[in-house]
């Protein structure tokens, strides 16, 4: 099984605007330092993002803006102290899930 068109949209799109310091979300706020220099920020902001994202039974994405807003959250309360994530994340929100084997499973015919 492959993931969906609609899933990999949504996924190259918040990854270029997260890479590109253009995330709505995060106007006003310096995120770009933090990628080489504080890699678990942006680990956990992509885990949030992959957590919270749903699919329908075709693989349409149905909240690709609410993922992207409470991962982005993260990032802007991790950068501003002050910023209060609400609500506050549930603990599957911000799982960090087991990576995958050093091997691939199937190999590249």
């Amino acid at each position: 099984m492959k993931l969906s068109n609609s899933f990999s949209g949504a996924l190259r799109t918040f990854a270029y605007f997260m890479a590109s310091g253009t995330q709505n979300t995060l106007e006003g706020i310096d995120y770009l330092s933090l990628y080489g220099n504080e890699p678990s920020a942006i680990e956990q902001v992509f885990a949030i993002y992959a957590n919270v994202i749903e699919l329908d039974d075709a693989g349409k994405v149905l909240n690709a803006k609410y993922a992207e807003k409470r991962a982005t959250d993260y990032l802007r309360a991790y950068c501003d102290p002050s910023f209060i994530v609400e609500p506050p994340f549930d603990y599957w929100e911000v799982e960090l899930h087991e990576p995958p084997s050093l091997k691939d499973e199937r190999k590249k015919i």
